[in-house]
């Protein structure tokens, strides 16, 4: 399409560019998805089959899944 910007970040009035969006694409991004992921189909599993202990493990691993990715991005493998 003419005119339209190929890049990612564009220049700003002052000349300078706009920090680059990694749109998810870290380290801590992909951890703490998956984590969650895996929390969320665990709980879900686990409210079918009335497993309470199931269910709270899996909330606890959902917490677990945003301690471990706020750390990731703390220790620099996430977006700035």
């Amino acid at each position: 399409m003419a005119g339209t910007p190929t890049r990612s970040h564009h220049p700003t009035a002052e000349g300078s560019h706009d920090k680059h969006i990694h749109h998810g694409r870290t380290t801590a991004a992909w951890v703490g998805s998956l984590t969650a992921t895996v929390a969320i189909l665990l709980g879900g599993i686990a409210l079918v089959m009335q497993n309470w202990p199931l269910f709270w493990a899996a909330a606890a691993l959902l917490v677990i899944a945003v301690i471990a990715t706020r750390v990731l991005q703390v220790m620099g493998h996430g977006a700035d």
